[in-house]
């Protein structure tokens, strides 16, 4: 006689399943052995650290001791590694606070930033750098260019592009007369949220914010928000700030915004494109060596503007070395009028081979030639 299969048996939290018994002294016991010796794995990585530290004592600066094509690589082994549960965007949030505090043993690296408190770009700097810096607020980005250079600051973060908005222009003319090179970049999605101290959306009166906030919420705003009036300012901080000092105001701003100004949020995700991303640069003083996937950031001029084919010329040696470009942006050159640069982002490192061959070919056809930077592409 045939065997009747056996029924499987019911799933866990389903009728007729047998409840799972878990000794919670155990597991609670277990987890403490664990953060033992996390907690001892950290302490020695901090040593590690001190080690680094201590063998390059001469200068004694933190920023001598920051590498950010080795933090690219750490997080990108970190990703790669990531089996779950964690998600990976939470693996590297630990693994970068990590890193940030052990470096700050020595002393905290001083980021300078497109302030005040609450902005994204302060956002920006925390998800680069971690928590263990002393991060500076400043009022322009001009300011912020001004600080790294006079050595007052070892970087700076500024917003360099917006995927619904374009190009922050001011960002790449202060380049034409700085020094300083881009050392890394900051890839942030942009979540906007409707905050204030009201209980109910009926009582906003007006909405304060930058106008690019007020730009990617317009859908929301004309849909839960009809006829309010809709206030520009100088930052989504400066809107924060008045929704907290106002009655009836409230601001639109990121999740940071919200816990500096003590203010609640009424409205999570309200912006328009649920790809919203804004792009920051690190702004340093040097160099960097190649991580293995980089990005470079070419200022160049063509030698006769008003010849055909000019600019096909000139980046005719970057398809034939089969370089990849990712941008391209003109802006006035200053120099005289209907006189333009250009600013070339591409993949790769200026120290690889096809590409230093390229760049050879390319500055001898071009009247301004700068390598702004070589630097890790953002990790995430």
């Amino acid at each position: 006689m045939a065997r009747r299969p056996k029924k499987p048996a019911p799933a866990a939290g389903s009728p007729g399943a047998r409840p799972l018994t878990v000794n919670l002294d155990e597991v609670r016991a277990r987890i403490d052995a664990v953060d033992e010796a996390i907690h001892g794995l950290i302490s020695e990585r901090a040593r590690l650290a001190q080690a680094v530290g201590i063998s390059k004592a001469a200068s004694g600066r933190a920023v001598d001791f920051y590498r950010p094509e080795r933090e690219a690589q750490v997080l990108r082994r970190a990703r790669e590694r990531n089996e779950g549960p964690l998600r990976d965007e939470e693996v590297l949030r630990l693994f970068r606070e990590i890193m940030s505090a052990c470096l700050a043993q020595q002393e905290p690296l001083k980021v300078a930033f497109l302030g005040p408190e609450g902005t994204f770009t302060q956002t920006a700097v925390l998800n680069h750098f971690g928590h263990s810096v002393r991060a500076l607020p400043l009022s322009s980005i001009d300011e912020v260019f001004h600080e790294v250079e006079a050595g007052n600051a070892d970087f700076g973060v500024v917003p360099i592009e917006n995927s619904t908005e374009g190009t922050v222009n001011h960002t790449l003319d202060r380049f034409l007369s700085s020094p300083l090179k881009i050392c890394g970049e900051v890839e942030l999605r942009i979540r906007q949220h409707l905050m204030g101290n009201m209980g109910a959306l009926s009582r906003i009166v007006r909405v304060c914010s930058h106008p690019q906030s007020l730009a990617q919420c317009r859908e929301w705003l004309d849909e839960h928000l009809p006829g309010i009036e809709q206030v520009p300012v100088s930052s989504n901080a400066e809107g924060a700030r008045r929704a907290r000092d106002e009655k009836g105001t409230a601001a639109i701003a990121g999740e940071t915004a919200a816990e500096v100004y003590g203010l609640k949020i009424l409205a999570a995700e309200i912006e328009d494109r649920s790809d919203n991303t804004t792009r920051f640069l690190v702004l340093g003083r040097k160099l960097f060596a190649p991580s293995g996937e980089d990005r470079t950031t070419l200022l160049v001029s063509v030698l006769h503007t008003d010849a055909p084919g000019a600019l096909q010329r000139l980046l005719e040696p970057l398809a034939r070395h089969r370089v990849s470009l990712t941008r391209i942006e003109s802006r006035p050159s200053r120099r005289r009028k209907w006189d333009y640069v250009f600013f070339i982002d591409f993949e790769g490192h200026a120290e690889d081979k096809n590409i230093a061959r390229a760049l050879a070919a390319l500055k001898k056809r071009a009247s301004l030639f700068r390598i702004l930077g070589s630097y890790p592409r953002a990790v995430q």
